[in-house]
């Protein structure tokens, strides 16, 4: 069985007590999208699913989880993973929109993820301290950190359990050497529950959308025997570097180009050595903390330690 027809028979199960649908007309789409417009398959298998969401009226976190395992927190590795999971409580956030009913960090022996909770799926509401068994929760990845999202399927039981929540912080003291591409205002797919980063006005799940402005910085550090490829978030670039996403607009509509953005920010923040600290995920350090150390270090010396990476 092809790769194509395989994908095919997963999406036919995913939606055969919501529509009825032809497995061949399933194979036919995947075939046209990867064979003819040359679309890599994992996103043609997404466009599938997305107008079958469509025509069943659905939303993706509605569809029936399929396999679903018991995991701890550090072995969430994957995005759109249906799995089960003890956790505690540890903090509850205010959401930032009206559609997210909860939000926060859950922790369990091995680490902590970020939890959210659609409002429109009417949950029981976590109590912050509290220890809940979550069974069909779904899996969500952004910017290399993962978290999990409660949907209407979610079964929530509060257990007796007590939880020694672990630590899986790293920290990193070394110079900022190199600010990579993708660094500085970029715009964010707006489609609720989708912060993917767009290319060229472009999300990779849901096409051609008006994105939503962020800043971000994406580099490297070195300490001196290793380096560390590390992203920081708007609130933490925008502390680092002064720069806002106002003015970071009119830096760009200014100079009708988002680069200059990135090229402010290199000067202000390259060869600069902090002390950073927050989880790896996959490749990258998620700077939940940044500490600058000292002066910064000679600019040329610092280029030519990241052009010689």
């Amino acid at each position: 069985m092809s790769d194509i027809q395989t994908a095919a028979r997963d999406i036919h199960e995913e939606f055969t007590d919501h529509l009825d649908i032809d497995l061949e007309d399933v194979s036919a789409r995947l075939e046209r999208l990867v064979s003819e417009y040359k679309v890599p398959l994992s996103e043609a298998r997404r466009s599938v699913e997305n107008h079958y969401l469509d025509e069943a009226g659905l939303e993706r976190d509605d569809l029936a989880g399929g396999s679903e395992e018991e995991v701890s927190i550090a072995d969430v590795n994957q995005p759109e993973q249906w799995i089960s999971l003890t956790a505690q409580v540890v903090d509850l956030w205010n959401p930032r929109s009206d559609a997210v009913g909860q939000v926060g960090l859950l922790g369990d022996e091995t680490g902590t993820i970020k939890f959210t909770a659609w409002a429109k799926s009417d949950l029981e509401t976590l109590e912050e301290g509290s220890v809940y068994r979550l069974e069909n929760v779904v899996t969500d990845e952004y910017q290399g950190r993962y978290s999990v999202k409660l949907n209407k399927t979610t079964e929530i039981t509060e257990v007796e359990d007590e939880i020694e929540v672990g630590d899986d912080d790293s920290t990193m003291d070394g110079a900022l050497v190199d600010i990579q591409s993708g660094s500085g205002l970029i715009k964010r797919c707006p489609v609720e529950g989708c912060t993917r980063v767009l290319q060229n006005g472009r999300c990779s799940e849901h096409g051609d959308v008006e994105g939503e402005f962020d800043l971000r910085i994406k580099g490297v550090l070195d300490d001196g025997k290793s380096v560390q490829e590390v992203i920081f978030d708007h609130e933490m670039t925008e502390a680092l570097t002064g720069i806002d996403i106002e003015t970071a607009k009119e830096m760009a509509q200014d100079a009708l180009d988002t680069t200059v953005v990135a090229d402010e920010m290199e000067e202000t923040v390259l060869g600069r050595y902090y002390r950073v600290t927050g989880p790896v995920m996959g490749r990258y350090l998620l700077a939940n903390e940044v500490e600058e150390l000292t002066e910064p270090v000679d600019p040329d010396d610092v280029l030519i330690q990241a052009r010689s990476m």
